[in-house]
C-alpha cells in the first residue's frame, strides 16, 4: 500500500507541477502581450504632430512654434533630454508642481507617462550630475508670463485660456 501511494504521489506532484508552470506561461504570456501592446501604441505616436486640438492641454512657447514638433520632440523636451532648439538657441522647460492637475493631464496626456515617472528622470539627471530640472512655477499664469519673457522657453496650458 506504501509503494502504490508513493507512486500515485509522485504521478499527481508531476502533474500539478505541469498545471502550475502552464498557467505562469499562460500569465507571463498574458503579461508580455500586454507589454507589447503598450509599446505598440507608444512606439506609433511619436511618428505623429502635435495639433493644438489634440488634447485638452496646449503648449507654449516663446516662438510660436510648438505646432512643428512631433510628439516624440516634446517627450526629449520635458524630459530634458534635448537641451537646445534646432537653431543652438538653449530650451528653457517650465512645468507646474507634480501634484498641480494640469501637469498631471500634462504628464498622462501629451507625455503619455505618469508625473511620478517624470519626476524620477528629472531627479536622476539632478542627482547624477548629468542634467537639470526644469523650472517649476506656481500657477498657469506665471507660466505663461515666464514662457512669453524667456526666449527659448516652452511650458504648457489648458485650452480654456485661448490662443493668447
Amino acid at each position: 500500500m506504501q509503494q502504490h501511494s508513493s507512486r500515485w504521489f509522485i504521478a499527481n506532484a508531476a502533474a500539478a507541477r505541469l498545471i502550475t508552470e502552464a498557467l505562469l506561461g499562460i500569465f507571463l504570456g498574458l503579461l508580455n502581450l500586454r507589454r507589447a501592446v503598450v509599446l505598440s501604441a507608444i512606439m506609433l505616436f511619436p511618428n505623429m504632430t502635435l495639433h493644438a486640438d489634440d488634447s485638452k492641454v496646449r503648449l507654449l512657447d516663446s516662438s510660436h512654434s510648438v505646432k512643428q514638433l512631433t510628439t516624440e520632440m516634446v517627450r526629449e523636451i520635458f524630459f530634458m533630454r534635448l537641451s537646445s532648439w534646432p537653431d543652438g538657441s538653449p530650451i528653457h522647460v517650465f512645468v507646474l508642481p507634480d501634484n498641480h492637475p494640469l501637469h498631471i493631464r500634462f504628464a498622462k496626456e501629451i507625455l503619455g507617462v505618469y508625473p511620478f515617472q517624470l519626476r524620477s528622470a528629472w531627479d536622476r539627471l539632478v542627482f547624477s550630475g548629468t542634467g537639470v530640472s526644469p523650472t517649476t512655477v506656481e500657477s498657469e499664469e506665471e507660466m505663461r508670463a515666464r514662457i512669453e519673457s524667456t526666449p527659448g522657453s516652452i511650458g504648457y496650458t489648458d485650452k480654456k485660456y485661448g490662443d493668447n
